[in-house]
């Protein structure tokens, strides 16, 4: 699948741009997040990368075979709206030996809200960077931008992540949300 959004997107005229960090572990932001095809960019990066990289997904989508291909792509379920998985993530950064996890942190593909801080803390506490993720129609060229380093300052590093993302529109740049840290 990683190989077939690579090759659709190429040859559609799309450009991935970038490179990963040498750490191995980091969190990837999937900014601007405007379309459900947003999800076949990233098989796309992570492809044409060749990362092996975690992402959450809704328990409610496990079901028959496309719940086996979700685990296959690296999915970990989770109840949407009950409690927060920060503390399981730092867990699991803590316990492994190399981990990726891309989060998109609008947390929905409709415009207006502001970014949710649980990759933040994540981050913030497993004392991971965090990879800049973008996708840019106007452009056409999608990939990773800087590894951010957390050291607790909120507004210094989102004030960083807004001047990389300031000219990235996404898929469908009307469902961009604001990039400001809210809860």
């Amino acid at each position: 699948m990683k190989w077939l959004s690579e090759t659709y997107f190429r040859l559609r005229g799309w450009v991935i741009v970038g490179s990963v960090p040498d750490d191995p572990k980091f969190l990837i932001v999937a900014y601007p997040h405007t379309s459900n095809w947003d999800f076949f960019v990233l098989l796309a990066i992570v492809g044409h990368f060749g990362l092996d990289v975690r992402f959450l997904a809704k328990r409610g989508l496990f079901v028959g075979p496309f719940g086996w291909l979700l685990h296959r792509w690296g999915a970990i379920p989770v109840e949407d709206g009950v409690g927060s998985p920060v503390a399981t993530l730092v867990e699991a950064f803590e316990r492994a030996d190399r981990l990726i996890l891309a989060l998109a942190p609008e947390g929905t593909r409709a415009g207006g809200s502001a970014w949710r801080s649980g990759f933040w803390r994540i981050a913030d506490a497993a004392d991971v960077p965090v990879l800049m993720g973008f996708v840019d129609r106007e452009t056409k060229r999608m990939g990773f931008g800087p590894a951010l380093k957390v050291d607790g300052d909120a507004a210094r590093w989102i004030e960083q992540a807004r001047v990389f993302y300031e000219d990235k529109r996404g898929l469908k740049p009307q469902n961009r949300g604001p990039l400001e840290l809210g809860r």
